[in-house]
């Protein structure tokens, strides 16, 4: 099995936590259903359609990760991992809608506030089903960060903001419990939506960023740094350093200005010596060297571009 074959398989083996993902929706929604049948409450109408949010997005997750595991093509020549950043963009957007959905639930509630009943059963009914969230965002956040799946860390981060949706929204059930004051309930639905606007936002804005072909992160380009100037040593020099990442590759496309005097062999061993170092810093990373004489001025000429 050849190295693309191999990191395709793995990457196809994240659409398990996807399918983890879809079936905690499932028994979310369900939880919350009946929590918001019981009590009436808004707030725990407005809990359980983000549940319904996250059932859409862990299937769209389910449909990109399986794109991105396909390997490099004719067509795909840098293979079909940007597919992730289309989930979280679409996740995002799915959780905006839904929240100006909660907004305007609760925006009608608070001039026409009702009486909830069974706040007891609904409250223990509700945490059940954000326990399942919150374990799940876990796996899906450790699995996200370990495999560079935007994918997976979009998802978790959705689950997460699930679950201090309902934390918020339980303790406004409980002020009710306490004051009897009923509008509580749809202001506390109101303070959940705009949080979970901003959840959406930044899935949207990181996912723009990735299709874009935003530059590694600064902790990751120093670690390149680093290496760089290991080489430095060896009477190499660098400039022109591009980076870039989609989704879980990392591209970064480098000039090294070694001495005229060396062999090509030496020089082509030295670049892969460097290149077998940052792969070892940034894990799954296409790296291309670009050779030059370092006494040659015409090598010179592009410094401008690093």
């Amino acid at each position: 099995m050849n190295t693309s074959s191999a990191a395709s398989n793995v990457r196809l083996s994240l659409t398990r936590f996807a399918w983890l993902s879809i079936a905690a929706a499932i028994i979310t929604i369900s939880l919350k259903s009946v929590a918001y049948m019981l009590t009436g409450s808004v707030g725990l109408l407005s809990d359980a359609v983000e549940s319904i949010i996250n059932l859409v997005g862990a299937m769209m997750a389910l449909w990109m990760l399986t794109i991105a595991a396909r390997p490099a093509d004719e067509v795909h020549h840098f293979g079909h991992s940007k597919a992730e950043y289309f989930s979280s963009i679409f996740e995002g957007i799915l959780i905006l809608i839904a929240a100006a959905g909660i907004a305007f639930t609760a925006i009608e509630r608070i001039f026409n506030p009702v009486p909830l009943e069974q706040i007891g059963l609904g409250v223990v009914i509700s945490i059940l089903g954000s326990g399942v969230n919150f374990v799940v965002a876990r796996v899906l956040m450790v699995a996200g960060k370990r495999n560079n799946s935007i994918t997976l860390e979009a998802d978790s981060q959705h689950l997460m903001a699930d679950v201090w949706t309902s934390v918020g929204v339980i303790l406004g059930i409980g002020l009710i419990a306490m004051t009897g004051w009923t509008r509580l309930d749809p202001i506390v639905a109101i303070i959940v939506a705009v949080n979970i606007v901003w959840t959406g936002v930044g899935l949207v804005r990181r996912s723009v960023d990735g299709l874009m072909d935003s530059a590694l992160p600064d902790e990751e380009r120093e670690a390149i740094e680093k290496v760089m100037n290991k080489y430095t040593q060896k009477k190499v020099e660098f400039h022109a350093l591009r980076t870039r990442q989609a989704a879980s590759k990392r591209f970064l496309t480098v000039h090294m200005l070694v001495p005229g005097e060396w062999t090509v062999h030496d020089a082509h061993h030295v670049a892969e010596d460097f290149e077998g170092e940052i792969r070892a810093v940034l894990g799954d990373a296409v790296i291309s060297t670009h050779l030059e004489p370092v006494e040659d001025q015409i090598s010179m000429d592009d410094i401008h571009e690093s």
